[in-house]
């Protein structure tokens, strides 16, 4: 075989990389496929545009026919992001043949079972290390590696973005707005940041991981998910005082014969690994029931980790087309599973108030508390204001019924004494 070809759907910070690494190792990675890996195609929007990388204009069209219709291109990279057109030209090279590695989170998320049955019809391969976790091996363990393992739990903090915002509003003692505005200077968040700061991104991530741990079809849809925009300054003072870190986490639980996924602010023991995650570091912790609890660590994004990623699934690839090997292994699939409703979970929860500050206050909300079954671990009186006379109360309850919470804050919210729920976080006292 003289060589392996392949198509590049996108030129920008990692399909430079991308383009970057096979150049410059174009030797390394013959010598480990057995041939080498070239790159026959590029697709781009603007064949003008300046790049950080640039490749030889006689690479680039502008047209996805030139790639999709290629019967010399083996393998189509595909690393332009987003749902559209990126979904349909995966779809079409499946179709015409073709192996298929992507970063496409969204895709995966949304379409990633039914496009996976495709390639299997189709005799290729689709392959997706970097659509979770960046340079993060994850796929091939929960593929090969944890296959024995019947997972009970997924905990993990899968956006870089957020965890960066959350270590800066933790350790400075600043808002969410100012360290946004920093943290997109950085180039740390978009322009927009609505898929990071309200999870979107984390859901995505997540319904690709508990579908191949528990074997069974997740979707976004499917996701309970809230963002990070209501915390504030006080929320981490008061986590802090009380032993805990603030994660955005995405946790998948296996729940007596269903499912639980969710994405949302979480209080975390400050002993825990995870409460020790900081920066722009992702982490999935999953626990099976033979290999206990294991901790997947590393750099969640960025051009390097993800190039790293999208390039292993390359050579994994080109490999066994060089062999002559048909088929990956697969983690199985066809399982239908329920997921719990939110309401029904069960969880501890911190409640942060502002109330009047004269007698009896404390005794009405623990009544009503008390009606729908919550029962307080601890209350503390924060910050007083004398002119308005009132003051903040922090409640931090036994584990409860969501949906009983949910109750209790509808007659809260119609409380006289109550001024404004200010916040209220689930939380995960899982230790190491």
């Amino acid at each position: 075989m003289e060589g392996i070809s392949v198509g590049l759907m996108g030129l920008g910070v990692v399909g430079g990389g991308v383009a970057r690494v096979l150049a410059d190792s174009r030797a390394a990675i013959a010598h480990q496929v057995g041939c080498p890996v070239n790159i026959k195609l590029v697709l781009v929007r603007s064949l003008d545009k300046a790049r950080e990388y640039a490749v030889s204009s006689d690479l680039l069209t502008q047209d996805a026919n030139d790639i999709l219709l290629d019967d010399d291109i083996s393998i189509v990279i595909e690393v332009m992001g987003g749902e559209t057109p990126a979904e349909e030209y995966i779809r079409r090279a499946i179709r015409s043949g073709k192996h298929v590695v992507t970063a496409n989170k969204e895709v995966m998320a949304k379409h990633g079972p039914e496009l996976l049955a495709k390639a299997k019809e189709n005799n290729v391969e689709i392959l997706y290390e970097a659509s979770v976790g960046g340079g993060i091996p994850l796929i091939g363990p929960f593929k090969q590696g944890l296959l024995a393992n019947n997972i009970s739990a997924i905990h993990a903090i899968i956006n870089g973005t957020t965890n960066y915002i959350l270590t800066k509003m933790a350790s400075e003692g600043a808002d969410l707005p100012v360290v946004l505005k920093e943290a997109q200077s950085l180039g740390y968040a978009e322009a927009d940041p609505t898929n990071d700061v309200e999870g979107i991104d984390a859901a995505y991530k997540l319904a690709i991981l508990s579908s191949l741990a528990f074997h069974t079809t997740v979707g976004p849809q499917d996701i309970y998910r809230e963002g990070i925009t209501k915390l504030t300054a006080k929320d981490f003072r008061y986590a802090n005082e009380l032993g805990y870190s603030i994660k955005l986490l995405a946790i998948a639980k296996a729940d007596s014969g269903s499912i639980q996924v969710r994405v949302h602010p979480t209080f975390v023991p400050t002993d825990s690994i995870l409460a020790k995650v900081d920066g722009v570091f992702n982490a999935v912790q999953v626990e099976g029931d033979l290999v206990g609890k294991v901790l997947f660590y590393g750099r969640g994004a960025g051009s390097l980790p993800t190039t790293s990623a999208v390039l292993a699934d390359v050579i994994d690839l080109a490999q066994n087309i060089y062999r002559g090997i048909d088929h990956q292994p697969t983690a199985p699939m066809g399982f239908t599973k329920p997921i719990t409703s939110v309401d029904e979970i069960r969880t501890r929860y911190y409640l942060r108030m502002s109330v009047a500050d004269r007698p009896g206050v404390l005794g009405q909300i623990a009544q009503i508390l008390g009606d729908s079954q919550i029962s307080i671990a601890s209350v503390i009186q924060k910050e007083a204001d004398e002119t308005a006379q009132s003051a903040e109360i922090v409640i931090m309850t036994h584990t409860a019924q969501e949906k009983a919470m949910r109750n209790a804050l509808r007659v809260l919210n119609n409380l006289a004494a109550v001024v404004e729920i200010g916040n209220l976080i689930r939380v995960e006292d899982q230790h190491d």
